[in-house]
């Protein structure tokens, strides 16, 4: 009875232990079911809006840079893809065991890792490199490594490089505009950044683009007036002429006479864009509308204009030069040789100083100062590039005797080549100041009439006889074109006072062809230490060949021949004629 009633007992503790435990365990399913709907229905658009915040992010759109082209349509500037490695530095400062691969993959020591996450650890992102090509990114990208991921950005590329360098100038790391047109169109080449939600991975990386917060606006392209072709002449002739007479520099500047373009704007030296290292000090600035010089004899042509203007002169008035040096007060003004009487066509082909200074003299000071500033010396051209200086035209209100005399042959005054070349297209369209541009025109632009087509007509028939075997510039004469100009040669101003003796710049202005002007050049050559430094004999060459080429390459017509009484040098093999 006693054990009957003791496995009673026993089989009754059993039952209540495992109602025990059956209970425990309901009581647990419905714990962990209630919190799994609490999860999964009561909680879980708040628990997903906060999932998604840890991963979604609002990030840039990087607007895509505007082309530049030349007026023929050729690439000067172009923006290519690239990528950006950055980082969330708290996420990758928990991910230590990874800076060795990172920084062997960006080529940096672990130290410089370290140091960048610990002076920026409070930073949601920062960049680790930048500029790199796609495939080396990706290769980053897919070490794997937590909070490193890539951005794509864009980099400006130059076709042309240093050809191009002073005009187009260049982008920063961000590609935003700092020099030459880069700078000037900056808002229309640079575009609008945008900005999207996206979602990332643990690792940082893009998987899903959610939702566009802003659109991104790309940059505008812009065709500029250069003509590429001529430009390339351009700038392989003053790299020749500067190493032939070992020229501290040389610039030329080439316009189309009917609208104003810029055709050709080159510089030497020169930089390439394309490598930031070269991109330094002096070698960026655009010598053709920043640095100003003394025009010298290259201003004759407009002193001999206001004379012919007055009524008191024609080509045929004489002019006494003799004996070659003329004072006024205690000052001396001299020629290279004592060239005795001249008519005033004589003055303009001999380049007498003396003969172009007696014919100022003869008339109001007003007169020349108002020829010269109409066909804009002393003001900036208006040309949409950075750093245009506006050159130097001393009031009229300070002129003495001796002022209005160097004036009269180009001392005293200072121009950029840019400035002369437009005053030389006033020349060569019958009179007709235009404005001037680097922006691509189409038809011909309207000007305003600063000098008498008549007396025009007779300084070009003057400046076409200068490029003659009886002129300064028979160099710049071009085999079957009729040409037109005028040579200079300036000595170089000394920074302490005065000028510098046996240190020039030498220069020729001109256009052709005569018939039926086309183009306007100006050459410009710094300080040439060779044997020679008459504008004759070192810019006119470069002119000779840089104009012929655009002639050609523009298919324009040969307006010279046996026939046409004006004498033609031939050139062989490229030689320049002789002096």
């Amino acid at each position: 009875m006693r054990k009957t009633a003791a496995g009673k007992k026993s089989g009754q503790c059993f039952r209540q232990r495992q109602w025990l435990v059956l209970a425990l365990l309901t009581a647990g399913m419905v714990v962990l079911l209630g919190r799994a709907y609490q999860v999964q229905v009561l909680d879980s658009a708040r628990l997903r809006a906060e999932g998604e915040a840890r991963q979604l992010r609002s990030v840039a759109v990087k607007p895509v840079r505007g082309k530049i082209t030349d007026r023929n349509g050729e690439i000067l500037a172009v923006s290519t893809p690239l990528d950006a490695i950055w980082a969330h530095p708290a996420t990758l400062s928990e991910a230590q065991a990874d800076w060795p691969r990172l920084a062997q993959a960006l080529r940096l020591s672990v130290d410089h890792v370290s140091s960048l996450l610990g002076h920026y650890q409070n930073r949601e992102f920062i960049y680790l490199q930048r500029r790199l090509p796609p495939a080396e990114a990706r290769r980053i990208e897919q070490l794997g490594i937590p909070g490193v991921a890539t951005l794509r950005e864009y980099g400006r590329f130059y076709p042309a490089g240093p050809i191009t360098g002073h005009v187009l100038g260049f982008t920063d790391v961000d590609d935003s505009g700092q020099e030459g047109i880069e700078r000037s169109f900056d808002n229309h080449l640079a575009g609008i950044e945008g900005r999207k939600r996206v979602l990332r991975d643990r690792l940082g990386r893009v998987i899903e683009d959610v939702e566009s917060i802003h659109p991104v606006y790309h940059g505008r392209d812009l065709q500029l007036s250069l003509d590429l072709r001529v430009q390339v002449s351009a700038r392989r002739h003053l790299a020749n002429i500067t190493r032939q007479h070992r020229a501290a520099g040389a610039s030329a500047v080439m316009l189309d006479v009917r609208t104003g373009e810029v055709l050709a704007m080159a510089n030497v030296p020169d930089f390439n864009p394309n490598n930031r290292a070269d991109i330094s000090g002096d070698r960026f600035r655009n010598r053709a509308v920043t640095d100003q010089f003394e025009p010298g004899s290259t201003i004759k042509p407009f002193t001999l204009s206001m004379a012919l203007a007055s009524g008191q002169f024609t080509p045929q008035t004489p002019i006494s030069t003799s004996p070659g040096i003329h004072y006024i007060g205690r000052r001396s003004i001299r020629d290279i040789h004592n060239y005795g009487d001249l008519t005033l066509s004589g003055v303009l082909i001999k380049s007498s100083n003396i003969g172009a200074a007696k014919i100022a003299m003869k008339l109001a000071p007003e007169k020349l100062f108002q020829v010269l500033s109409s066909v804009g010396f002393g003001r900036p051209s208006g040309i949409e590039l950075p750093g245009e200086q506006s050159g130097s035209l001393l009031k009229r209100e300070r002129w003495r005797p001796i002022e209005h005399a160097t004036l009269a042959y180009g001392y005293g005054l200072s121009a950029t080549p840019l400035q002369l070349a437009r005053a030389y297209a006033v020349l060569a369209s019958g009179g007709l100041l235009r404005p001037v541009t680097i922006h691509r025109r189409s038809g011909e632009t309207s000007g305003q009439r600063v000098l008498p087509t008549a007396v025009v007509q007779q300084i070009t028939d003057m400046l076409e006889r200068v490029v003659s075997p009886e002129g300064t510039a028979r160099r710049a004469a071009i085999a079957a074109y009729r040409v037109a100009g005028k040579t200079g040669t300036v000595h170089k101003i000394d920074p302490a006072g005065g000028y510098l003796e046996d240190r020039y710049q030498s220069l020729f202005a001109g256009f052709a062809p005569v018939s039926d002007p086309r183009f306007v050049l100006v050459v410009v050559v710094d300080d040439p230490r060779g044997d020679k430094h008459y504008g004759g004999e070192v810019a006119a060459p470069a002119f000779a060949h840089i104009m012929a080429d655009a002639l050609r390459l523009h298919g324009i017509r040969p307006d010279a021949g046996p026939d046409s009484g004006v004498q033609v040098v031939a050139r062989a093999n490229g030689q320049e004629p002789g002096a």
